[in-house]
């Protein structure tokens, strides 16, 4: 039987034994009311689902891992407006038997236009320095590459392949446009913009999922990005000391509050504008992709989502 995409899921509810292939992006098991149940999120490349099982769950929770592509059997149903699976069988699939990338989320955007863009911010830098520190780090072929294939986030927004370039562009354009409405040292805005979130080139990894690497989870890329940037700068002669101190103001103070993670809360117009620019691009793309995810055409509402308390309407 061929495989049915995510996005397609809605055309087979109601149906029993359907099958199917994904991988597995989120499995846990959890004490029910009626004993224990396994609940997972199930993803390919068109979206994800979520996923339970009712029944022997404990015996299937053996089966497979986090990270896996199994192949299941179950029933398409529908929960609060939301498609659902119910599985009733499952088994882990052998790597001989897919292929990776149909089950590995990318950007919709090309690639090579978006890195058009990043270079045409970068050549419109009146301000050699960073316009050399910006040509420096992106010259560096194999930093390009895991650059372009890196995701934003692990979950909540641009989390799959490519999303931080997209993300950085989309940051970038909102404070270039915010350069034209405020006093701000335009060059050093859209310098930060394209640099805020340089570290989690080296916070992430991507196999089958996207996870922390041991640097990622214990230093954070607000840190990394700091310090790869200062490096990177130290390498340029005489490279302006106030410029470098204000450029890791902005890295290091972008997500805007101690409680979310900031190192430094915002203490420049800046830094003030980029913060807003990430955070804007984030939660409105977080919420996009809510939106995007509900595979019931004719649903009027999201999923909960436990990052903002709260239903989106889409009706």
């Amino acid at each position: 039987m061929d495989k049915i995409w995510v996005n397609d899921l809605h055309e087979h509810l109601g149906q029993s034994d359907v099958v199917s292939s994904f991988l597995v992006s989120e499995k846990n098991l959890r004490e029910g009311k009626r004993g224990m149940y396994l609940r997972m999120r199930f993803v390919d490349k068109t979206g994800d689902v979520a996923a339970n099982v009712w029944n022997n769950a404990t015996v299937l929770d053996k089966l497979f891992e986090k990270g896996d592509v199994v192949k299941m059997k179950g029933v398409v149903g529908e929960y609060r407006d939301q498609i659902q699976l119910t599985v009733n069988k499952v088994r882990k699939m052998g790597e001989e038997e897919y292929d990776l990338q149909d089950y590995l989320r990318s950007t919709g955007k090309d690639l090579n236009s978006l890195m058009d863009e990043l270079y045409d911010f970068i050549e419109k830098l009146e301000n050699e320095q960073l316009r050399q520190l910006l040509t420096n780090i992106f010259a560096d072929q194999d930093f390009l590459a895991k650059f372009k294939k890196c995701p934003a986030a692990k979950g909540w927004h641009h989390n799959y392949i490519g999303g931080l370039l997209e993300h950085t562009i989309s940051v970038t354009k909102i404070c270039g446009f915010a350069a034209n409405m405020y006093p701000v040292d335009q060059d050093l805005l859209v310098a930060g913009a394209i640099l805020h979130d340089i570290g989690k080139v080296f916070e992430y990894e991507i196999t089958s999922v996207i996870d922390f690497t041991d640097e990622g989870r214990l230093v954070g890329h607000l840190c990394i990005g700091d310090d790869f940037v200062t490096q990177k700068a130290r390498e340029i002669p005489d490279f302006d000391k106030i410029t470098l101190m204000k450029m890791r103001h902005l890295i290091l103070s972008h997500h805007g509050e101690m409680e979310k993670g900031a190192a430094r809360l915002p203490q420049t117009l800046e830094a003030m504008v980029l913060h807003y620019a990430d955070n804007m691009d984030a939660q409105a793309v977080g919420v996009a992709q809510l939106m995007e995810s509900v595979q019931q055409k004719n649903a009027r509402w999201t999923e909960y989502n436990s990052i903002h308390n709260r239903y989106f309407y889409i009706g």
